[in-house]
């Protein structure tokens, strides 16, 4: 596509990661255009009317929900709100991720239920269109009232505060626009609260380890076909029938596309000496096959939070309403983030397995898989690192979601921590990524020691790819280097052998 254009449609996930991926340009269509501005018309009028309070637009926030605003002061509230809010601290976050909250928060802006300037969100797309990247931080976030503190540090970037990433440097935005020519938004009444009032941070993340987890579960199947032939495992686990029978999706599709991956294999057709492998084998299908069904099931959540308005108060311009609510609240997308930690590591874990089975010296393969054991110590260390890897993992995975702390003066009493758990699920994401690149770099290296030509046609080309980056290991070497390349390996190299 040469553009997306944001008018009212519904977004997938894999559209919108092909987009981001295409350097492409966003645009706002007719109907969005005319929805923010009969939405923004809409509130200027019932200010005029309104004697009374309406939360957020003429009052204070959180537990000041009660102090009134003179109309005078209506544009510096915002401006204050977003100042006081820009409170992140800790890492900064990829330029990736802030780029797709940009593209995610025009989207949620772009219905016309915000009260929004069309200024603003042109303002968002001249950003995201120009790659002009807030900087935000890791740490802030409670998840509650979306996610507050780092939509701050983007929203104030719109009106010329702040830092934004550009052309490498880390530079003062109003430099930036400076040197563009290009002028601040104003903010108005109820624009502060409308720019911070989102699930943003959450929903950038979830959607980028979903679409990561897909690639993960890919691999994931490859290593588990090689590790098996390298093993000299049965293929019986993967037949038809026994899956069939047990009526979960992800377990038959990945027999099914393991069985894809082995076919014309000589190892699985000859004879074997044991009746039955070990689980990390055997029930690759019912493992591989639930966090697959987990991926599916928070994808449905994170596309719905994407296509969704979650700001507050909300207005309907049509039925004359402006409703404060908790659509700003990250409980549905915190419970998948842990679900999906919990569900990826899974694949790290057997993995893992995988790994330390190859390691045993059993089925025709030696020690630590290295020509002289013992002189040399091979691959030992390596499993090493990926159990490891997998400890941190099962840390990482304790659930962010069950924890709420008080705040806002009580106000503001029960709050989802979706945004650490967010950062947590990332975690886990590219330590699974390094336990797989280990995991193919000891399949390979064990499927040398049994015949690559007799493997399927599809783990020749794999194993061909890998050797290219990685190298048999005859003897003791330098291995750190060859981890973290087997990690890259696996992170870019996939998608071309299924």
């Amino acid at each position: 596509m040469s553009k997306l254009i944001l008018d009212h449609q519904q977004f997938e996930i894999d559209e919108l990661f092909q987009f981001i991926a295409s350097g492409d340009t966003l645009e706002l269509g007719e109907k969005g255009r005319k929805a923010i501005i009969k939405c923004r018309e809409y509130l200027d009028e019932k200010m005029e009317k309104t004697e009374g309070n309406i939360y957020g637009i003429n009052t204070g926030f959180g537990s000041l929900y009660d102090q009134s605003i003179s109309r005078a002061d209506l544009a510096k509230l915002q401006v204050n709100l977003v100042r006081s809010h820009a409170c992140g601290t800790g890492a900064e976050v990829s330029s990736a991720i802030v780029k797709t909250m940009l593209l995610f928060k025009a989207i949620g802006l772009h219905y016309g239920h915000s009260g929004v300037q069309l200024e603003t969100v042109e303002q968002l797309i001249y950003f995201y269109n120009n790659d002009i990247i807030p900087v935000v931080y890791e740490q802030g976030s409670l998840g509650a009232s979306g996610d507050l503190s780092p939509l701050a540090h983007i929203a104030m970037t719109l009106f010329g505060e702040g830092e934004v990433n550009y052309k490498g440097k880390k530079v003062d935005t109003a430099e930036v626009l400076a040197s563009l020519d290009r002028s601040p938004v104003h903010l108005r009444s109820k624009e502060g609260l409308a720019l911070l009032n989102g699930t943003q941070f959450m929903s950038a993340y979830l959607a980028h380890c979903v679409y990561e987890g897909k690639n993960i579960l890919k691999q994931a199947n490859l290593n588990a076909a090689m590790s098996l032939e390298a093993y000299d495992g049965r293929l019986n686990p993967f037949s038809v029938s026994v899956n069939k029978i047990r009526n979960q999706a992800g377990q038959i599709k990945t027999a099914a596309e393991i069985s894809e991956i082995l076919e014309g294999s000589e190892f699985v057709t000859q004879h074997k000496v044991h009746v039955q492998d070990p689980y990390s084998f055997r029930c690759v299908p019912q493992v591989h096959g639930a966090s697959w069904d987990t991926l599916d099931h928070v994808e449905q959540v994170v596309t719905r939070e994407i296509n969704a308005v979650t700001d507050n108060p909300t207005i309907f311009p049509d039925e004359d309403l402006i409703v404060s609510a908790g659509n700003f609240h990250g409980q549905p997308l915190a419970l998948a983030l842990d679900f999906l930690a919990i569900a990826l590591a899974e694949l790290g874990n057997i993995s893992e397995r995988r790994i330390y089975k190859l390691m045993g010296g059993m089925r025709g393969l030696p020690a630590f898989l290295v020509a002289k054991p013992g002189l040399n110590s091979g691959f030992m260390i390596a499993q090493y690192t990926a159990a490891s890897i997998v400890s941190q993992n099962k840390q990482l995975c304790t659930p962010a979601s069950v924890d709420s702390i008080d705040s806002s003066n009580g106000q503001e009493d029960h709050v989802s921590m979706g945004a650490n758990a967010a950062t947590k699920l990332h975690r886990v994401v590219e330590n699974v990524w390094q336990v797989l690149g280990i995991e193919l770099m000891s399949a390979a290296q064990g499927l040398e020691f049994k015949g690559v030509e007799k493997t399927s046609k599809k783990l020749q080309g794999l194993h061909k790819e890998f050797r290219k980056s990685i190298p048999y290991i005859n003897q003791d070497i330098y291995m750190s280097s060859h981890l973290r390349a087997s990690k890259d390996f696996v992170k870019q190299n996939n998608k071309s052998f299924l």
